[in-house]
């Protein structure tokens, strides 16, 4: 007899268990271990990668800084001065360079998304740049953008509305190629 779920049972009634046939509870074969596609299962390590990568990333990055309030673009290097693998994350430590103004820096590197954040110690910034904010990047070192340690106020210029900075590793000036014909 099917019992509705919308029907009132007296207390104390009991509900008659039935097994579904096609579900056979055997230990024997609940026992059995599931066999599972290669391509299912990640075989990434980012505990392994971080440590390649403090390991190999290189020590020295150039590019630019350009302000998103109009001012004139900066040469930036950064000098890492330590690399730390602490499981999924790179620990970055280091100088950063913006122009003539010289600041320490600190970041985290994840090694399985590659986000990374940079954050300038130094007090007196550059215009654009105010202490306290922190550079984030998606794809690793470049590009990456600069998050305000507040709201900014875009039409005021002068509140530091951030910028966008893009580094690459090789900072060697690259020697101009002049073609034979």
């Amino acid at each position: 007899m099917p019992f509705l779920l919308a029907m009132d049972l007296p207390a104390g009634s009991q509900v008659p268990f039935e097994t579904n046939p096609q579900l056979p509870l055997d230990p024997i074969q609940l026992a059995v271990p599931l066999e599972i596609d290669e391509g299912d299962v990640e075989s990434f390590d980012p505990v392994a990668r971080a440590g390649d990568l403090a390991a190999s990333l290189p020590r020295q990055w150039c590019g630019t800084f350009e302000p998103f309030d109009g001012n004139s673009t900066v040469d930036v290097t950064l000098d890492i001065t330590q690399l730390t693998a602490l499981g999924q994350m790179v620990d970055i430590r280091g100088t950063m360079t913006f122009g003539s103004v010289t600041t320490p820096v600190q970041g985290n590197l994840h090694a399985k998304s590659d986000q990374l954040d940079l954050i300038p110690l130094a007090d007196p910034l550059i215009a654009g740049l105010e202490p306290g904010g922190v550079f984030l990047g998606l794809q690793g070192f470049s590009p990456t953008g600069w998050q305000a340690p507040r709201l900014v106020n875009v039409a005021n210029p002068s509140t530091g509305v951030g910028g966008r900075l893009a580094m690459t590793s090789s900072c060697q000036d690259e020697i101009p190629v002049q073609p034979l014909w």
